[in-house]
């Protein structure tokens, strides 16, 4: 199977997750079934159907995360020495060239971009645009609305 990326928070935050999902939401949900049980009748019992569908989700998602976990590549940005390349894990400061505004991205996981908070997918349009150039080049993105260009102001590995 396919190593995944994530970055040394990613995977933390996976782990959270995953410790949550056993030690809070899978009690919680089995109590909720056993608390419909003691109503009688399953077959019209909508509490314990909604129950069991909430199980269900739970137990894929612990599935699902343990899964990514098991085949992480976890990358520490600080320890990184690409000498100054856009990799994975890298923040870059861009400039738009056409609104000449500033933006700071950090590439990072599928399971961790968050557009929000400046984390961009490294499988995203953008980021594969950024992937292997250095401060002071300029990356052409295929955006729904056109090509736009970002010449890259500085790449930081933090």
């Amino acid at each position: 199977m396919n190593k995944i990326p994530l970055t040394l928070v990613g995977a933390e935050l996976l782990r959270q997750e995953l410790h949550r999902l056993k030690t809070v939401d899978r009690p919680d949900v089995i109590a909720a079934i056993a608390e419909a049980r003691s109503h009688g009748d399953l077959s019209e019992n909508a509490e314990y159907d909604a129950a069991k569908e909430r199980q269900g989700f739970i137990e894929g998602r612990i599935k699902e995360v343990e899964g990514k976990l098991s085949n992480a590549q976890i990358i520490d940005p600080k320890v990184l020495d690409a000498d100054g390349r856009c990799v994975f894990g890298a923040t870059v400061d861009l400039e738009d060239l056409e609104n000449e505004t500033e933006v700071t991205y950090q590439i990072v996981g599928d399971d961790e971009a968050d557009i929000k908070q400046g984390k961009i997918s490294v499988s995203s349009p953008i980021a594969r645009a950024l992937i292997g150039k250095y401060a002071g080049d300029v990356a052409e993105v295929q955006a729904p609305g056109g090509i736009r260009e970002y010449e890259i102001i500085d790449v930081r590995y933090v």
